[in-house]
């Protein structure tokens, strides 16, 4: 009688903390998984002063776009302005304009070099630059004229 009363109990002391533990198991996973994702996104994304990022992609081009707090700071995107493939800027020549439903904000480049991709999707969908700035919201893609002027970066 006393087993059969010790393991009823038992069993349900165990279900009681076995949700709990599952959740703190999965919740500390999915945070190193986040950890190392953070890590090594910002190991290779460098910052400009004026907000902008840039970051090199598979093809050994960069893509450049704004950060998170330039777009908070604007609010809504309505509108992007791009370059033409094939224009080269040097270093802070401005390259671009983005609108909001607050102000208009002036564009300017990271690094000089020369633009060879445009993110069309942001003709359709501005607001990507608002849900993903520091992804899928990129604006221009751009071969380097020097890779050295990465260092000036944040």
């Amino acid at each position: 009688q006393n087993s059969q009363l010790f393991e009823h109990h038992y069993n349900k002391m165990k279900s009681i903390f076995r949700l709990p533990l599952q959740r703190l198991t999965q919740n500390s996973l999915k945070m190193s998984q986040l950890s190392y994702k953070c890590h090594r996104y910002f190991s290779d994304c460098r910052f400009s002063e004026d907000h902008e990022w840039i970051q090199q992609t598979d093809d050994g081009k960069y893509i450049i776009g704004i950060t998170d707090y330039a777009q908070d700071s604007l609010g809504e995107i309505v509108f992007v302005e791009f370059p033409e493939i094939g224009d080269a800027f040097n270093k802070g020549d401005v390259f671009g304009q983005i609108e909001s439903v607050k102000a208009a904000s002036e564009l300017y480049m990271p690094v000089a070099g020369e633009v060879v991709e445009v993110n069309e999707k942001l003709n359709d969908e501005p607001g990507l630059v608002n849900s993903s700035p520091e992804s899928d919201g990129w604006m221009i893609k751009v071969a380097l004229n020097d890779n050295n002027e990465l260092s000036s970066l944040m």
